[in-house]
């Protein structure tokens, strides 16, 4: 009879790739991994900033003391109440009507040659060259900011729903006609629930053309809130006041599309959850 003997070096070697494979499992997790990249990032802003690279350019310790330091005076809250305003009112009407016109063009061939080309021009276009005749048209009001918000945010959303409900599954559609539905059964029961991942995709992305809308809507129009804000203290010259109030409509804008992602693969994507 056989007998098998291994020595220690043997036995730590068998037992070497499950302890590997912990230790690389460990780091495959996504919040670590974000985690570090912004540990990272941080990191490599605070050298920067201390070469200089530029004497307009703040360290990163810097400009989170300086971010404290406008959440304590309210200054940045005072800034969000009137930024958020036009951002809201311009993604909610963005979304209504987006979502409306992009299904119409899905669903009529008419509609589709009639307004797609628009929102494609609109997508491609440079957008902060529409802000000066928006401004000469509506003032520099809450409309001009509204629409700029619209203008950037209409055209994602408009064309994400036109392709979602474009391609639908084709087997629905044949399955719904064979049980005999009504075209208005096929819209509501098949249609809309099979492309509503896409849409809301749409959505999202539609959120973050919003954002970049109602920054250069307050910064070309006129500078109030976050706008205001950034254009004040890079006049005084206070660059970490400045950096920080940039850096915070980024990490407002990342994280509410973070929010976003996670209901879409909630409610949309049940496949993606364990990925």
């Amino acid at each position: 009879m056989a007998v098998s003997i291994r020595t220690d070096g043997e036995a730590a070697g068998l037992a070497s790739p499950s302890t590997r494979s912990a230790t690389v499992a460990s780091w495959d997790q996504p919040i670590l991994l974000r985690l570090v990249s912004i540990a990272l990032f941080a990191g490599i802003w605070e050298v920067a900033g201390r070469i200089p690279v530029s004497f307009a350019f703040p360290t990163f310790s810097d400009t989170i003391v300086a971010f404290f330091g406008l959440l304590a005076d309210g200054s940045l809250a005072t800034a969000y109440l009137s930024t958020l305003q036009p951002l809201v009112l311009g993604v909610v009407l963005s979304a209504f009507l987006g979502v409306g016109l992009g299904t119409i063009c899905g669903l009529w061939r008419t509609g589709e040659w009639l307004v797609i080309p628009v929102f494609i021009v609109l997508q491609a276009a440079p957008v902060a060259a529409f802000i000066p005749m928006v401004t000469f048209v509506y003032g520099i009001g809450m409309t001009a900011k509204t629409l700029a918000v619209m203008i950037l945010a209409l055209p994602v959303i408009v064309l994400n729903t036109y392709k979602a409900v474009r391609n639908v599954n084709e087997s629905l559609l044949v399955m719904c006609r064979s049980f005999m539905g009504t075209r208005w059964q096929t819209v509501a029961k098949i249609i809309l629930p099979d492309a509503s991942p896409v849409i809301f995709a749409g959505l999202r992305l539609g959120v973050a053309a919003g954002f970049v809308g109602v920054v250069l809507a307050e910064l070309l129009i006129t500078p109030t809130g976050i706008g205001d804000l950034i254009t004040f203290h890079r006049s005084r010259a206070d660059y970490a006041e400045m950096y920080a109030t940039i850096a915070s409509i980024i990490a407002l804008s990342t994280l509410t599309l973070v929010f976003l992602q996670w209901v879409e693969v909630r409610v949309f994507r049940p496949e993606s959850r364990g990925t």
